[in-house]
C-alpha cells in the first residue's frame, strides 16, 4: 500500500511539474507577444508624461488606473485587449485628448504607486529650478516672483513624451498663407490656453486666425517648443524647437485632415 501511494504521489508530482512548465511557457509567450504588440511605433499613441522606458513600463505598471482617475482632462485611458498595448496599461491618444499640463503638478506621475510614471524627474527639475531663487531671496520672494510657476514650467520641460513633426508641408494651411476660422476642434475635448486659469471645450470655442497658427498659439510651452517661421511672402511653416516635449496639443488642434503636424513618440519599441 505504501509503495502504491508513493507511485501515485510521484505521478501527481510529475503531472503538476509538467503543467507548471507548460503554464510558464504560455505566460512567457503571452508576455513577449504583449510586449511586442505594445509598440508605440505601431500604435502612434503616447505614454503619460514621465513614463519609464517601454520595456520596463510594462512590468512596472500594475494597471491600477489611478493616473486615469486623477487626470483633470481625462487624457489618459486604459488599453483594451485589441489596442496592441499590454491590456490595462495607460496611454494617451492625442487626437482625442492631449495632455495640456493644466493639472500643473503632473498628477498622473505624482499618484503612480510603482513609479512606472516617474515623478522623481519632475520633482528634481522643479527643485533645481527654484533653488537659485531661495538663495537669492532668503528672506522671502518679492511679489513679482512666484516660485510655484517656476517649478511648474521646469516640470513641463522634462515631460518628454515625444516630439512634434510636420508630416507634409503641403497639407499645412500656413504653408499656403491660409487662415482658419471655426471651432478649435471637431469633437469635445478640454484645453487650458496658455496664461488662462480656465479650461475650454475646443468644440465650443470659435476662433478666427488670418494665418493658421493654432499649433503655436496654444502650445503649453510656447516659443521654446514651436514657432511660426516665415518661408516666403505671406507663407509660413511651424518650426519645432528643442523645447518640444510631445504633449500633443498641436496635433489635437491641427484643423487639417490628415494632420499636418503629429507627435512622434519618444520611444519606438521594436
Amino acid at each position: 500500500m505504501a509503495n502504491q501511494t508513493g507511485k501515485t504521489n510521484r505521478r501527481q508530482f510529475l503531472k503538476a511539474t509538467a503543467t507548471a512548465v507548460v503554464s510558464l511557457a504560455v505566460v512567457g509567450s503571452a508576455a513577449y507577444y504583449l510586449r511586442d504588440k505594445s509598440s508605440v511605433q505601431k500604435t502612434g499613441i503616447l505614454r503619460p508624461p514621465g513614463s519609464v522606458d517601454e520595456k520596463d513600463f510594462l512590468y512596472a505598471c500594475i494597471k491600477c488606473g489611478l493616473c486615469v482617475q486623477i487626470c483633470p482632462v481625462s487624457a489618459i485611458k486604459l488599453a483594451d485587449w485589441d489596442s496592441y498595448l499590454s491590456y490595462g496599461t495607460p496611454y494617451i491618444d492625442v487626437n482625442q485628448q492631449a495632455c495640456d499640463f493644466s493639472c500643473d503638478a503632473i498628477q498622473c506621475a505624482e499618484t503612480c504607486p510603482t513609479a512606472a510614471i516617474n515623478f522623481q524627474i519632475f520633482r528634481h527639475a522643479g527643485n533645481e529650478a527654484v533653488a537659485p531663487l531661495y538663495k537669492k531671496y532668503p528672506d522671502g520672494f518679492p511679489p513679482e516672483i512666484n516660485p510655484f510657476e517656476v517649478q511648474i514650467l521646469a516640470m513641463r520641460r522634462v515631460a518628454d513624451m515625444g516630439v512634434a513633426k510636420i508630416t507634409d508641408q503641403e497639407i499645412c494651411l500656413a504653408y499656403h498663407g491660409k487662415g482658419y476660422e471655426g471651432p478649435l476642434g471637431d469633437h469635445h475635448a478640454l484645453l487650458r490656453p496658455p496664461g488662462s486659469k480656465e479650461r475650454i471645450d475646443i468644440a465650443e470655442t470659435h476662433v478666427k486666425r488670418e494665418i493658421c497658427d493654432l499649433c503655436v498659439v496654444y502650445c503649453p510651452l510656447g516659443s521654446e517648443a514651436i514657432e511660426l517661421k516665415e518661408i516666403g511672402e505671406g507663407r509660413f511653416l511651424p518650426e519645432v524647437k528643442d523645447g518640444c516635449v510631445g504633449c500633443g496639443v498641436c496635433q489635437m488642434l491641427c484643423p487639417t485632415n490628415p494632420k499636418a503636424i503629429v507627435i512622434e513618440p519618444k520611444e519606438k519599441l521594436v
